[in-house]
């Protein structure tokens, strides 16, 4: 019994571990504050990684979607927050961007990008999300 008590704990920490180390690398650069609404009308705000390119600012989805990009989708317009600041958006999905959104993310996220990519699965069907601003 011993020794199942033993693996028990040791599985604990292994997931506190990882958990933990996901915690770090998704908080440690910047992030955003992407504010939309459910279906019950209800706010939501998710907390996302962003870039900037030929200025443009990009969020990036996985190919199997979420709820913020569900939400984002079901509405003409999104808030988002940076830096204290927040705007109105719209957006435009940028397949043709996918793999030099990803090497932007990988170089400002660096092992962060790479522990979520391990994580939550491949970022070769990962679709760039293009913000207009709404004025």
């Amino acid at each position: 019994m011993k020794y199942v008590y033993g693996l028990l704990a040791s599985l604990v920490l292994l997931i506190a571990i990882v958990f933990g180390l996901q915690l770090a690398a998704s908080e440690r650069v910047e992030v955003v504050e992407l504010h939309t609404i459910d279906a019950e009308g209800a706010a939501q705000t998710t907390r996302l990684w962003i870039v900037d390119d030929a200025g443009y600012q990009y969020l990036r989805v996985g190919a199997d979607g979420s709820g913020w990009f569900s939400r984002l989708q079901a509405n003409a317009s999104f808030e988002m927050t940076r830096n204290g600041d927040t705007q109105r958006y719209v957006a435009e999905l940028r397949h043709e961007k996918s793999d030099h959104i990803n090497d932007l993310m990988q170089a400002k996220y660096t092992w962060g990008d790479s522990l979520i990519g391990v994580l939550a699965g491949s970022r070769d069907n990962s679709v760039p999300v293009e913000l207009h601003p709404v004025d």
